[in-house]
């Protein structure tokens, strides 16, 4: 048996990024939502065990977040890893030396389909490059950035939720 499928859709608005569709449910009624593509997010532990963050301005949200490096699996061809791998060089200037899958997570399933896959990665000890434009590299040490996500200081959630499941691997590598 399949997966429930609406009685009636359509593609309300077509962006770059995003599609805004209208589906009709059965005893549900007419509910909005957005289609949008999957995301990678890495947490990424230096050798001397700092987890390297990016901070960076989110219009939707009208303030500049401290996030894990992350983006959207939108280059044709690119799995989830090669995406993660991508962004942490793009974001913070570091290459992976060990990349290893966290798990994955739906991000606001009330009204979007985007799901983020989450790894852990440990770093080469200094950066190839600079970020990118538009971006500050923090660091910080890893235990305290478990501490800050158990106290729900950080207001990502594929931030929060990463650097927990990457704790384990972290403290045995």
């Amino acid at each position: 048996m399949g997966a429930p499928e609406p009685a009636h859709s359509r593609d309300a608005w077509v962006g770059r990024y995003l599609t805004v569709t209208i589906e009709t449910w059965p005893g549900l009624g007419e509910y909005e939502l957005i289609r949008k593509h999957q995301a990678a997010a890495v947490v990424p532990v230096t050798p001397d065990d700092d987890v390297l963050l990016v901070r960076q301005f989110r219009p939707p949200v009208r303030d500049s977040l401290l996030e894990i490096p992350a983006g959207l699996l939108d280059v044709d061809g690119e799995d989830a890893l090669s995406c993660a791998s991508r962004e942490l060089l793009e974001e913070t200037g570091f290459r992976a030396s060990e990349i290893e899958f966290l798990g994955g997570c739906y991000l606001s399933p009330g009204f979007t389909d985007e799901y983020a896959h989450l790894f852990w990665a440990r770093t080469e000890p200094q950066p190839e490059r600079d970020p990118e434009e538009g971006i500050e590299l923090v660091r910080m040490p890893f235990g305290q950035a478990v501490v800050a996500a158990r106290a729900g200081r950080f207001r990502n959630v594929t931030t929060a939720v990463g650097i927990l499941l990457a704790e384990p691997r972290a403290l045995d590598s």
